[in-house]
């Protein structure tokens, strides 16, 4: 039961993410935005998300349940609000709330799958993350059918506003310790430095997942000469392998970080340098499945191993919002390096960001 909580609660928020991706040029046309306003708009996501990040975490302790249920109802909210803006600079606030409900969420659900996983004693990280791509794939294509049925963004968001709702009633329901937990008075040795490196090997990863799900149709189409068809199935081939992995990781209990990241290491960062430089679509399709793949089961895993006697989620909290640079950094760090090359070398330039993963496998073995 709670594990079917959680996992709801992160599919409706992929659900959100998918639809919008959808959606974007739809609510363009209805602000009348040009390319630059637009742009402008949605740097209010991360404006919003990573402050509320931080805010959450020190308000969550203890009270996971409720901090959950409230985040997804006000996401819920802030999603629904998005089709009834018709200027720019609404859009722009409007998205500022929006990312501050998200990033909420993020610390929400991470937060209280790391107390589910301490009381139950049960691996949770995984199959729940694994519901946000399953989403997203399923989303994404319903919202253009949608779309060319004539319904318009306010009519999708509240869709989808009404299915958030609906999680938020079911999170209120998650069978969690009630009440404030005792927090520890220390931590053990290097606790904090830990979930510091944890987060910025994170962010690395995310900065390459953010470039698949932004890049990757624009590389097949203007550079593998792919047609739209399979050049759209890019984004969808990346999350199904991303799914695979981490369903895969949680199927071999015994399989630790330190693996993860030698999977990711190698397996991620080939993946994206074959997906930049392949000579044919095909080849970076696989390029990007594979990419995937290997990089999908890391991210819970850490979130995992920081939640072990994180009582008042303080670890967690770090790992997710130091993570969450690679989301802000992805979009400047590949326009700057296609400015300076191209795009192909662009994304495999980005396989450096996964050499530092074989460096946390050493530290991890020394923990």
């Amino acid at each position: 039961m709670t594990l079917a909580r959680l996992v709801a609660v992160c599919a409706v928020w992929g659900v959100f993410w998918g639809s919008w991706s959808a959606l974007l040029p739809a609510v363009q046309a209805q602000v009348g935005a040009t390319t630059a306003d637009l742009g402008l708009a949605l740097a209010g996501v991360p404006v919003g998300a990573i402050p509320a990040m931080a805010l959450t975490g020190r308000l969550v302790r203890g009270r996971e349940r409720l901090a959950l249920a409230l985040a997804t109802a006000l996401f819920a909210l802030a999603a629904a609000g998005i089709g009834l803006v018709t200027t720019p600079l609404a859009l722009g606030l409007a998205l500022v709330g929006l990312g501050a409900t998200s990033g909420a969420l993020d610390i929400a659900l991470n937060t209280a799958t790391g107390r589910a996983e301490r009381e139950s004693g049960g691996r949770l990280f995984q199959p729940v993350h694994a519901a946000f791509p399953v989403a997203v794939i399923v989303a994404a294509p319903a919202t253009g059918l949608a779309r060319s049925l004539g319904y318009g963004p306010a009519q999708v968001l509240a869709v989808v506003a009404v299915l958030v709702l609906a999680c938020a009633v079911l999170a209120l329901g998650l069978p969690l310790g009630r009440g404030v937990q005792p927090v520890a008075e220390s931590r053990p040795k290097g606790a904090w430095k830990h979930a510091a490196l944890l987060g910025a090997l994170a962010a690395g990863t995310l900065v390459i997942e953010n470039s698949v799900e932004q890049w990757s149709v624009l590389l097949m189409e203007d550079y593998r000469a792919a047609p739209t068809l399979l050049a759209s199935a890019a984004p969808a081939a990346y999350m199904a392998a991303l799914t695979a992995g981490r369903l895969t990781a949680q199927a071999f209990p015994r399989l630790g970080l330190g693996p993860l990241y030698v999977l990711a290491g190698f397996g991620g960062g080939g993946g994206i340098v074959l997906a930049g430089l392949a000579p044919t679509a095909l080849l970076s399709l696989a390029g990007f499945a594979l990419t995937g793949l290997a990089l999908g089961p890391l991210l819970p895993a850490m979130l995992s191993r920081a939640a072990v006697g994180d009582e008042n989620g303080t670890l967690v909290t770090a790992v997710s919002t130091i993570s969450y640079a690679g989301f802000v950094l992805s979009p400047l760090l590949v326009a700057g390096l296609s400015a300076a090359f191209s795009l192909p070398v662009a994304l495999a330039l980005l396989g450096v960001l996964a050499v530092p993963l074989l460096f946390g496998y050493l530290t991890d073995r020394s923990r």
